[in-house]
Formats: C-alpha cells, sequence, structure tokens
C-alpha cells in the first residue's frame, strides 16, 4: 500500500504526526485513539511501513474473542513514537497514546499470509504477548476487516485492553505499570501459600463451628 493514502489525507503544516521516516525493525504498537470513535489502532512493521488496524474494542487476552479488525493505510515507523493530540480539522483528530509496543514475529512468509487473509503471529510486549492470528472476513464499507484473535497459550487471561487503561483519565496505565503485568497476573493467579500453623487452624475450625450451631 506504501504512504501516499497516509500522506494524501494529512496536512504537515498543521498536524504534529510524522510524515515519513523510521528504522524497519520488525516491531509493533498499539495506540489509543480518541478519534471521533474512540478506538486501538494495532500495527506490525512490515516492508518499511507500519501495517495497520483500527480496533474499535481493543486487543482482548481472552482466546474466546474475535475482535473486528478494519483494515486502514499504511503508517511511516516513526509512528510507533507518536502520541499527543491531532488538532481539530483533520483527519484523525483527537488525542493518541502508546498502549503497548515490542517486537514481533511471523510465522511463516507474512507478505503471503496477509495475501491470503491469515497472519499469524508472536508478540513480544509488555501487555500483548504470545501466539495471534489476523483473519481476513468479509469487508466493512469500502475497507476490508479482519478478526484479531489470541491463541492459546500461556499469555491468555480473562481480560480486555479497558483492563489496562485508567478509568479515571481513559488513559494507557504507565510503561512502568505495564511492565509489572505479566508479574502481576502470575502472582495473582498462584495459589496462596499456606503460612506456618495454618493447617492447625484449619483443622480447628469444624469443630467451633458445629459448636456454633448447636446453640
Amino acid at each position: 500500500m506504501g504512504l501516499r493514502e497516509y500522506r494524501r489525507k494529512r496536512d504537515f503544516d498543521v498536524t504534529e504526526e510524522p510524515r515519513g521516516g523510521g528504522k524497519a525493525r520488525r516491531i509493533f504498537v498499539v495506540q489509543l485513539h480518541h478519534a471521533s470513535h474512540r478506538h486501538y489502532d494495532f500495527r506490525l512493521e512490515l516492508g518499511g511501513v507500519l501495517k495497520s488496524w483500527a480496533i474499535p474494542k481493543g486487543p482482548s487476552l481472552d482466546p474466546s474473542v474475535k475482535r473486528l479488525a478494519v483494515e486502514v493505510e499504511d503508517h511511516p515507523v516513526a509512528y510507533a513514537d507518536f502520541e499527543g493530540d491531532i488538532a481539530e480539522g483533520n483527519y484523525g483528530a483527537g488525542h493518541v497514546d502508546v498502549f503497548d509496543s515490542g517486537h514481533w514475529e511471523p510465522l511463516g512468509a507474512p507478505r503471503e499470509a496477509l495475501r491470503k487473509g491469515e497472519l499469524k503471529f508472536l508478540l513480544h510486549g509488555d501487555i500483548l504477548r504470545g501466539s495471534w492470528v489476523l483473519v481476513r472476513t468479509r469487508g466493512y464499507g469500502s475497507k476490508p476487516s479482519w478478526l484479531l484473535i489470541k491463541h492459546r497459550d500461556e499469555f491468555v487471561a480473562d481480560l480486555d485492553a479497558d483492563a489496562f487503561v485508567d478509568p479515571a483519565t481513559d488513559r494507557p496505565i504507565s510503561r512502568t505499570k505495564r511492565r509489572a503485568v505479566w508479574k502481576n497476573l502470575a502472582r495473582s493467579q498462584a495459589p496462596a501459600t499456606p503460612r506456618k500453623g495454618a493447617a492447625a487452624k484449619v483443622s480447628k475450625a469444624p469443630s467451633r463451628i458445629r459448636h456454633s450451631g448447636a446453640r
């Protein structure tokens, strides 16, 4: 697709978005975009551009959830670092924050996979990790639509993207908190370790309960 459509839609004398640039290095980024319709932008670097999809509800870490991903124009690699406000009157006007970022690995030949409509890949981000797939479905208006689906692996959880957004500000959690996400999830899902002497206390509990019920 290239950057022709991206540049056609923007007035770079007004917007702070990058005209181009950025080094091809197999990165991915997800940005929370408060445009006229709040959504998440999912981007994978391929061939020196960011292949891009708009995901209205954001990615889900639950493999049973399929998220609509509408294909949009390619963006320059430098856009991966863009945060800030797109001024009113410009295409995509609204605030942009980086939600998550990292590197990605295609599973197979990515260009051929995109052409066939089924791109499988691994993500190495702070929040989004493990195996995923993008599957092309019917068109969404004039734009191709896909489904973003999490594969079952050790990086699944019953959580959506909004679980990592501060409800008071509707802004993504800080990078420091992002980097602790999986450590905190592992801690919360680990079985509790009984404290010394806890078994003895538990064994005595039933007798107290029976005594209480007899009165």
